[in-house]
């Protein structure tokens, strides 16, 4: 009897010590995974008291992966979770935030949590009237440069979390932060390889702010909206040829057929005559192969940041002995701007890609789209 009431006591021991906390074992079961259609680059652990966020490779050539655990305001007090395991632990929903890419304002906006904005690293570059107004209030403080974020404002904020992307993982700046005991996570929504998955990371957004049903109903909606308007292209046969980019330094870049440029291209059914390229990032060309292959282009795309037909002329006569240019038929979204100057197409077009297909079909088949105004590209003048 009394090893058998020794067993006992051992057992209620046992499981008194994993009902305070959750420890591996628990972590590792009872959870349901998120699903993602397109986006490779994150994750969500649907643990039964909290969530697990992962990061995976969030800039190119990356190998790193990143874990947070996401804990609800009503259940941190209740639940113990292994720091060591994670790389940050964050109270959900998010109250004060800081973000530094304009490509994250829209799901700020898009979530309805803009009011969580309280700092970014220049403020000119936001485009949306939503935030500016903001930012006019003195509601978003403005923190320098992305390349060297004022420390000393960010910490005088205390924002709970801080998005950042990185371009190799070496951020000084980021680091400080962090050990100022200030969260940062990597968004890597840029390195995706489609549009669609690109649009996906609202839902990262989501699950900060506890608003995953919100967040996969708007991805939802910009999905069919994308898709449809994809279908629509594909019923037209003529595929205009479609030249892109421009020289710098007399090198020509433009994007590679791997690109979510060139993929919105082709679900815009128009024929970009380097779709069948399979380089990472994008080309580098001289100014002959250019020339040779694309002299007979119907459309020329995002010429660099020449914002008019005279300032590409300008810049070289060799311009204007392409068709595109002769023909005028040279479209950009540069000139459509927000009040301080910030292009509208670097903040929304990664978030709206259902939009930048419609511009893009517009251009390429003005028959199609009757009613639509483009948001992004205009032709220049």
């Amino acid at each position: 009897m009394k090893k058998i009431s020794l067993l006992l006591l051992f057992l209620i021991f046992v499981n008194c010590k994993e009902d305070k906390g959750l420890h591996q074992k628990s972590q590792a079961s009872d959870k349901e995974i998120t699903s993602l259609s397109y986006a490779q680059g994150f994750s969500i652990e649907n643990h039964q008291d909290f969530k697990v966020l992962e990061i995976k490779n969030p800039w190119p050539k990356s190998d790193k992966t990143y874990r947070y655990a996401l804990v609800s305001k009503e259940m941190a007090p209740k639940i113990t979770l292994n720091k060591d395991e994670f790389d940050a632990i964050l109270i959900t929903p998010i109250q004060k935030i800081v973000v530094t890419s304009t490509t994250h304002i829209p799901a700020l906006e898009l979530l309805n949590a803009e009011n969580t904005l309280i700092g970014f690293p220049d403020t000119n570059f936001i485009s949306s009237e939503k935030t500016r107004a903001l930012i006019d209030q003195g509601l978003v403080r403005e923190l320098g440069k992305n390349e060297s974020i004022n420390t000393e404002v960010l910490l005088e904020l205390r924002p709970e979390l801080v998005i950042g992307f990185g371009i190799d993982g070496n951020n000084k700046t980021f680091d400080n932060i962090q050990k100022a005991g200030i969260s940062v996570i990597y968004n890597g929504d840029w390195v995706e390889k489609s549009p669609l998955a690109k649009a996906e990371w609202i839902k990262f957004f989501g699950v900060l702010y506890n608003k995953e049903k919100e967040a996969d109903s708007i991805f939802k909606n910009i999905e069919t909206n994308y898709l449809d308007a994809k279908k629509i292209a594909q019923n037209v046969t003529q595929r205009p040829t479609v030249l892109s980019g421009a020289m710098y330094k007399d090198i020509w870049y433009l994007p590679s057929g791997t690109s979510s440029e060139a993929i919105l291209l082709k679900d815009a059914n128009a024929n970009y005559l380097w779709s069948d390229t399979t380089d990472k990032g994008s080309l580098s060309l001289n100014f002959e192969v250019v020339f040779d292959k694309a002299k007979e282009a119907e459309i020329w795309i995002s010429p660099s940041y020449y914002s008019s037909l005279e300032a590409i002329e300008k810049a070289s006569p060799h311009y204007t002995k392409f068709r595109a240019f002769q023909n005028k038929s040279v479209y950009s979204f540069v000139n459509t701007t927000g009040k301080t100057g910030g292009v509208t197409y670097f903040e929304m077009g990664m978030s709206r890609p259902d939009l930048v297909l419609k511009d893009l079909i517009k251009i390429a088949h003005p028959e199609l789209l009757n009613d639509y105004e483009p948001h992004f590209f205009e032709r220049l003048k």
